[in-house]
């Protein structure tokens, strides 16, 4: 038999080492467990070098009034494509530390909601999301599709979700937290941070930060670049700090317009992380926005990131194995 043991620490992977005590039998016995893997992976078509549909929200609202907004109707049929496919949501968290425990077969994406508009999340006199805010139609859409995980990651600003005051900005705050969606930082003003020096984009993260931690005692792990901009140095939105407050994400995401490399592979850039506008084939959505890339990635299932159901495997076809990133190489399962 074999043990698993081992944390792959930061990169969110799970070493298999032999017990001890093991001699000819637990070599055996080990190899055959990689062969079950592999012959896992290889029924599941796993490609899990492929790319990552990360979609970018805003408000949700009957009468969109730009370019940004969506009408309930028009996600719920978005997540429900979703469903349909075979796509899993995880988290931003979860995406760029490589913790992505999803099925044998399924694909993984990403949702992420900017601005904290109360379109996104109102909660009535009860505690609960009203049923057509972004998290009400979410949850719905979940409860309807079973093993389509109702999580997104939430980048918020001072306008927390319409809340005023400490108390109701926690709660809302702590209501996402305790149901096990992301908060993610956009900065507490949205401000440009393409010009500004060194001072002010810290500045602007470092409050961004503080002021989700002085309200849920959590620390986020990515930020959203206001606007897809990134400063004059890229590293500045990634670690820094102000005022006593540091932070060090694991990843930082832009506003468009392709979908991401996966965690694995030579291709992912942690300091700018690609996202796809949700939006109709129209104008410039004809190509690069939400219906337009999931055609296409339906359209090119070999290009697509395909889990093996196993958390501890970066699983792919043999010839791929050029691609992937150096600090996974022991976690590899080709086939």
């Amino acid at each position: 038999m074999i043990a698993l043991a081992g944390c792959g620490g930061g990169d969110g992977k799970i070493a298999a080492r032999p017990a001890a005590g093991g001699g000819p039998a637990k070599a055996v016995s080990a190899q055959e467990a990689r062969k079950a893997a592999v012959a896992t992976a290889a029924k599941a078509k796993a490609n899990e070098l492929g790319q990552i549909p990360v979609i970018m929200y805003h408000r949700i609202v009957a009468k969109p009034a730009g370019g940004d907004d969506r009408t309930p109707a028009q996600l719920r049929t978005e997540l429900e494509r979703l469903a349909k496919e075979g796509y899993v949501p995880i988290t931003a968290r979860e995406y760029t530390t490589g913790r992505i425990g999803i099925p044998a077969g399924k694909h993984p994406v990403v949702l992420t909601f900017d601005d904290s508009s109360p379109s996104q999340l109102t909660l009535d006199g009860s505690g609960v999301p009203k049923a057509d805010t972004a998290v009400g139609i979410l949850m719905d859409v979940a409860r309807k599709n079973p093993g389509f995980r109702p999580v997104a990651t939430f980048y918020v600003i001072k306008d927390m979700f319409g809340t005023f005051g400490h108390e109701a900005q926690a709660q809302v705050l702590g209501w996402l937290k305790d149901n096990g969606f992301d908060i993610g930082n956009h900065t507490r003003d949205h401000l440009n941070l393409r010009g500004p020096g060194k001072d002010q984009v810290e500045g602007q993260i470092a409050a961004g930060q503080k002021l989700i931690t002085d309200l849920i005692k959590d620390v986020p792990a990515t930020l959203a670049l206001p606007y897809g901009n990134q400063p004059t140095t890229k590293t500045w939105a990634m670690h820094g700090g102000s005022a006593g407050v540091h932070y060090d994400y694991s990843g930082v995401f832009l506003a468009g317009y392709t979908p991401a490399a996966s965690p694995f592979s030579k291709d992912f850039d942690p300091l700018g992380i690609p996202r796809i506008r949700a939006m109709d084939k129209v104008g410039d959505c004809a190509r690069f926005c939400s219906t337009a890339w999931l055609d296409w990635l339906k359209a090119h299932p070999e290009d697509r990131y395909t889990s093996d159901g196993d958390i501890r495997t970066v699983a792919f076809p043999k010839f791929k194995n050029p691609y992937v990133a150096t600090r996974y190489a022991k976690y590899t399962l080709p086939y």
